[in-house]
């Protein structure tokens, strides 16, 4: 399979004639690999840059790395409506029915469900699978918003506000956390790396990758099997973030601002 960073380059130039709108069609498509090995030096490095420890059972985040080559070559197809360079991680809902270790190879598969209406853009569904001897063992459904003028599409009303949970910890988010987490994931999305590659797409700075911020708070919570989170607000980085906690719930905020808010089981 060709390196990561070559189909990201092709979803770039793929992307230029891309214009996504709320009349955009989405064919389903799917990919698979078969017996994918684990680099137990590369697991172990995004374990650290994550906030994991280190040790033979991949994190609950992990396989989501390992199957975003093929996600991101689903994206970077010309047939797939969106643009995958630019594109934002709003949601993720992850199950682990048996843990993986850094000795196992599982079979990989990923697809796109659909698209949906979002109030600003359009949302693609994308649906990651482990399977170990023919048993579903690890499942992830994302979305991922391309942003564009959404005429018709009304803002969402404000919900009651949910009691606040107790601070557990204060992160301080370094500038290059997006290149280090891009060095351990392959995921060198422009709108993580720098605020020069990231003004193209609308951002003042470069925002955390979701999936940093997920790993991290899934981190605190290292014997969960399932997590679901919904990303409200980009990280601007560097920052100063809460992480609070409570009977499952959890959220990342700064100040009265919700950055994800989720549930961990």
């Amino acid at each position: 399979m060709a390196p990561l960073i070559l189909t990201l380059g092709r979803g770039a130039l793929t992307g230029l004639a891309k214009r996504p709108s709320a009349a955009s069609r989405l064919t389903p498509a799917r990919l698979t690999r078969a017996a994918v090995r684990v680099d137990p030096a590369r697991a172990a490095a995004y374990a650290r840059v994550c906030g994991y420890e280190p040790g033979p059972v991949l994190p609950l985040t992990y396989p989501h790395i390992l199957g975003f080559p093929l996600a991101a070559r689903l994206m970077a197809a010309r047939a797939f409506p969106l643009p995958l360079l630019g594109l934002v991680h709003t949601s993720i809902a992850l199950r682990r029915l048996h843990a993986l270790t850094v000795a196992d190879r599982p079979d990989l598969s990923v697809r796109t469900e659909g698209l949906r209406a979002h109030r600003r853009g359009t949302e693609v569904v994308v649906v990651t699978e482990a399977h170990l001897a023919g048993e579903l063992v690890w499942q992830d459904t994302s979305t991922y918003l391309a942003r564009h003028r959404a005429p018709g599409q009304d803002a969402p009303g404000a919900a009651a506000p949910a009691p606040r949970l107790p601070l557990v910890e204060t992160w301080e988010l370094p500038g290059d956390l997006g290149r280090r987490h891009a060095r351990v994931s392959g995921d060198y999305n422009p709108i993580h790396l720098s605020g020069p590659t990231a003004r193209p797409f609308g951002f003042r700075h470069a925002i955390a990758h979701g999936m940093w911020t997920v790993a991290r708070c899934a981190a605190l919570a290292a014997e969960a099997n399932a997590l679901e989170a919904e990303f409200r607000a980009p990280v601007l980085l560097p920052s100063t973030v809460e992480y609070a906690a409570a009977s499952g719930r959890f959220e990342v905020r700064s100040g009265s601002r919700l950055h994800v808010v989720g549930t961990v089981s």
